[in-house]
């Protein structure tokens, strides 16, 4: 439990506008907090989380989670590297995870989204396959904010 707490502490710090949580929030929480998460979000038909580990810490996460009212599609969703690792071809094998267990649920799509400006993360999920649909939504928390959705096959 210590290392999921360690890497999602270390995501909303690294990548504050990526996340739904704060920083402050999430280092309030108690460790219960992040087993009970874990423990609703674990490998299941309808949501899964992906972890890669390294030296005994966790240095890369990838969840993915059913669409609501889209059952051929699959949210990818709190991706992170931590930074010593990308490039590394980390986050290739992240995604890869979701689209294996997208496609054994039976969702053949994948859509993710991505705060407009970050260009960096927009040309690693390029790489990968994700296609700009031109779709532009309010960031969930900074509604300033606008975020790009992103879509490839399963």
């Amino acid at each position: 439990m210590g290392r999921w707490r360690a890497l999602r502490l270390e995501m909303l710090a690294d990548s504050p506008l990526a996340f739904l949580q704060t920083l402050a929030d999430a280092a309030a929480r108690p460790h219960a907090d992040f087993a009970a998460r874990i423990a609703g979000t674990s490998t299941g038909h309808r949501s899964a989380q992906f972890v890669a580990e390294a030296d005994g810490r966790f240095v890369g996460h990838a969840g993915g989670q059913a669409a609501p009212g889209q059952p051929g599609l699959t949210i990818v969703s709190t991706v992170y590297i931590t930074p010593a690792w990308r490039g590394s071809g980390l986050l290739a094998a992240l995604i890869a995870e979701v689209a294996a267990w997208s496609r054994a649920a039976g969702r053949p799509e994948l859509l993710l989204e991505v705060v407009v400006g970050n260009d960096h993360a927009v040309r690693a999920y390029e790489r990968l396959g994700f296609v700009d649909t031109g779709v532009r939504v309010a960031h969930p928390t900074v509604p300033v904010l606008r975020e790009l959705q992103m879509r490839r096959a399963a």
